[in-house]
């Protein structure tokens, strides 16, 4: 096996320690974050799976150095402003955000792709008492 590629994998992986926030005791509070994965806390199966988990923003990047030689440094910079401002717009914690602002930003309204008919909200696992969850994301508990 070559050490070599697995550490420029590692490298570029999401640390595994950032994923599961530990409760006040050290054990993680399954209430706020679900239950834990094994699937998180393994390494990378194929070389193409990091690829294919940072697609969007390889693409973004690919999108905005495009944009800049052809329009010039203003025009990424209003687009990133405009996504930035498109991914803050949510709805109450315990509420499913569909984020239609920022899909129709990246031109993603108009198709229907896997995470459209797989993601229902509906058949979510995490779901909590609401006034709990708010309380949490505006730091009062």
């Amino acid at each position: 096996m070559n050490t070599r590629g697995l550490r420029s994998q590692l490298k570029d992986s999401v640390p595994v320690a950032g994923l599961c926030p530990q409760g006040a005791y050290g054990v993680q509070d399954s209430l706020r974050s679900g239950f834990t994965s094994v699937k998180n806390e393994l390494l990378p199966s194929h070389p193409l799976e990091l690829s294919e988990k940072n697609f969007m923003l390889n693409q973004d990047k690919m999108n905005f150095s495009s944009l800049r030689n052809i329009q010039g440094l203003h025009a990424p910079l209003k687009l990133q402003m405009e996504y930035r401002a498109a991914r803050q717009i949510q709805r109450l914690p315990f509420l499913q955000s569909s984020n239609l602002a920022l899909d129709t930003l990246r031109g993603n309204d108009e198709s229907i792709g896997f995470e459209d008919i797989l993601n229902d909200p509906t058949q979510s696992e995490m779901m909590g008492e609401p006034h709990m969850m708010v309380e949490y994301k505006l730091g009062l508990m």
